[in-house]
């Protein structure tokens, strides 16, 4: 907008003057014509050939050349450099930015059509606000550019009413142009929710407290617990009696007025006792596979998790998860998952483990029967899986279920294991002779069991009662006589009582032989037993029964009537 001259003086020069602008020729001499902005003035006759641009714009920002052209004289090239300063600045949104409290400030400012590009500040009761964002874009006369000036206010920095000024400024307009805005600040409910007293046992009361500040005012209170809507509360204060369910599930204030809802959660540090959060299950595994337990359980405070065996008071671990390697028969039974609360509480959950393994026979090697009565042998079987066969073999003859003469198979499935009894009808003295083998298959193995048959007498007991109470009388007889004949009894009953002493070493050490040896016997014969499998099967051969009876009955031959009859005691 400015005129400028651009001085071109060729002394002694009589010709043609050529003016060029950006290499492109503008006029010769005076003819201007084209250019209604452009004069060549100066003393002609002097050779002055100036250039006057009145009114300067921004397409005069170039390259001048002046040159005599029959003289083929040029001058040198002279940048003019046109400085153009920015349209007044806007601030989008003005004069009035609303916002609700607790939103950050977003103000925008643009100052267009600059040249150099404008400069941006923020400026607030005379101090100038740092942070603000720049950028720059240049135009498509490729000279100009826009200025763009973002700025960020935190919730904390304004204030409502404040006023915030926008200046732009470049070489142009070195004072600057300012556009202002003012700020209006809305509130929506500012909320503080406490919670007393903290910390709090499970079962106790707890009071809520919803401190708000609006403007406009507070038109209610709605509050909620886990999501779901407490009824019947519409005050500023709520009670309850807490439990554990506070722990997970916050307690959460909704302020409302007519810009909207503020809405404020807590949870309760409520002190409980541990609950399961994840149960374990029972597990039936491989023999030497690895079994893996897990549970979980919540609490407050900080809980401690405990695995033992049941029974056992050896921790087997303190973590979620309990495993096992490679797992014995050993290893099954049942296990607990056991957490602590320090100072509040203790609970366990129960769990089985249960190993694939060959059966397992536990039954008492000798089994009583009255004779000429109906007679029972019981197997005790524990195995998992369950056998897939059991049978019994005694003589020549082997049942596995049913009847065959006086005998009777009949298996029966516990909780513990499978019980198999053969029953006997009108027990003949031969069958206290006889060995009965049991066996169970599974696909994992088998186990044996030799049992015999002891005829039961009846009269025992008395026998032991009354000589129970024959020695009790004769000791108290005596005590009381012990007085008077002190010196002399004491002499003849500690003779006696040597005497007695080496009867009854006598008599264990017979018993203690017999027993030794029918326990050899016993595990000789369930090694034959054992022996004789064929494709993993295992079954007493008629030979084998025979030959084993034989062997006792040969025993029993040898042995005096003093001997059988200590044995039989």
């Amino acid at each position: 907008g400015q005129p400028v001259t651009l001085p071109c003086s060729i002394p002694g020069f009589q010709g043609m003057v050529l003016w060029l602008r950006d290499g492109m020729a503008l006029g010769v001499n005076r003819d201007l014509s084209g250019y209604p902005r452009y004069d060549i003035v100066g003393d002609h006759s002097k050779g002055e050939y100036h250039l006057l641009i009145q009114r300067t714009d921004i397409q005069d920002d170039a390259f001048f050349e002046c040159q005599a052209i029959q003289a083929a004289i040029r001058s040198r090239p002279a940048r003019l450099t046109v400085l153009v300063p920015p349209d007044d600045p806007v601030i989008v949104g003005a004069p009035v930015v609303s916002l609700r409290a607790g939103d950050h400030l977003n103000l925008t400012c643009h100052a267009d059509n600059a040249k150099p590009a404008a400069s941006i500040i923020w400026i607030r009761n005379g101090l100038v606000l740092s942070g603000a964002m720049y950028s720059k874009t240049l135009l498509r006369d490729g000279k100009r550019e826009s200025t763009v000036s973002t700025l960020y206010l935190s919730p904390s920095n304004i204030e409502s009413g404040q006023h915030i000024t926008c200046r732009a400024s470049n070489k142009a307009a070195p004072n600057g142009k300012d556009a202002t805005v003012t700020i209006d600040i809305q509130h929506l409910p500012i909320v503080n929710l406490t919670v007393e007293p903290q910390p709090v046992l499970e079962g106790n009361l707890v009071r809520f407290h919803c401190g708000a500040k609006a403007n406009p005012p507070v038109i209610y209170y709605r509050w909620a617990k886990g999501g779901s809507v407490i009824p019947d509360v519409t005050g500023e204060t709520y009670e309850a009696v807490v439990d554990h369910s506070f722990f997970t599930e916050p307690v959460s204030c909704e302020v409302t007025n007519a810009l909207g809802h503020t809405n404020i959660s807590r949870n309760v540090d409520v002190y409980f006792g541990p609950r399961m959060a994840a149960e374990p299950q029972s597990l039936q595994v491989d023999l030497g596979s690895d079994a893996v337990f897990s549970c979980a359980w919540s609490g407050n405070p900080s809980l401690t998790i405990v695995w033992m065996k049941k029974g056992s008071g050896v921790v087997l671990s303190n973590k979620n998860t309990l495993t096992l390697k490679a797992v014995k028969q050993e290893d099954a039974g049942k296990y607990l998952c056991r957490a602590v609360v320090p100072r509040v509480g203790a609970a366990e959950k129960e769990v089985s483990l249960t190993v694939n393994g060959p059966p397992t026979i536990s039954s008492t090697q000798t089994q009583q029967a009255l004779y000429g009565e109906k007679g029972q042998i019981k197997c005790f079987i524990r195995s998992t899986p369950p056998p897939d066969r059991i049978a019994w073999s005694w003589k020549e003859t082997v049942l596995e279920s049913g009847t065959s003469g006086r005998y009777t198979v009949e298996t029966v499935s516990t909780d513990d294991g499978v019980i198999s009894t053969l029953t006997m009808s009108n027990i003949v003295p031969a069958d206290f002779q006889t060995i009965y083998n049991c066996t169970a298959w599974n696909s994992f193995g088998s186990d044996t069991e030799i049992i015999r048959l002891k005829e039961q007498e009846t009269l025992r007991l008395a026998v032991i009662i009354g000589v129970a109470v024959g020695a009790f009388l004769a000791l108290s007889i005596l005590l009381g006589t012990l007085g008077a004949f002190c010196c002399t009894r004491f002499q003849r009953n500690l003779k006696g009582s040597v005497t007695a002493k080496n009867d009854i070493r006598v008599e264990i050490v017979h018993k203690d032989h017999n027993a030794a040896r029918e326990n050899e016997e016993h595990a000789n014969m369930k090694q034959m037993m054992v022996s004789s499998r064929v494709s993993g099967r295992s079954v007493l051969t008629n030979n084998t029964v025979l030959k084993a009876s034989s062997e006792v009955s040969e025993n029993l031959k040898n042995m005096s009537k003093t001997e059988r009859a200590a044995l039989m005691y």
